[in-house]
């Protein structure tokens, strides 16, 4: 059961379920399972890799865009006006 769990949350990406899935793992008896366990674990791994690395490309992203908007955007003087 547990093992096909984590089969799906790689699947689907879902990190939330796969958080659940690495607090609560069982004991496994069979040689098989625990192959099993360790290629998928291996696998779950490498997705939360990319998907950090990801996240941080478009944060690069979201950074230059905003530093691009700043650009064309004029200083407006200071200005302290004392007659008011």
């Amino acid at each position: 059961m547990w093992l096909n769990q984590l089969k799906v949350a790689i699947v689907e990406k879902d990190t939330a379920l796969l958080e659940l899935l690495l607090n609560d793992i069982p004991k496994l008896e069979k040689k098989e399972d625990i192959e099993s366990a360790i290629v998928l674990l291996g696998e779950a791994t490498r997705l939360v890799q990319s998907l950090k690395d990801e996240t941080q490309k478009s944060m690069r992203q979201v950074k230059k865009n905003i530093d691009f908007l700043k650009s064309g955007v004029a200083d407006t003087p200071a200005k302290f006006d004392i007659t008011s």
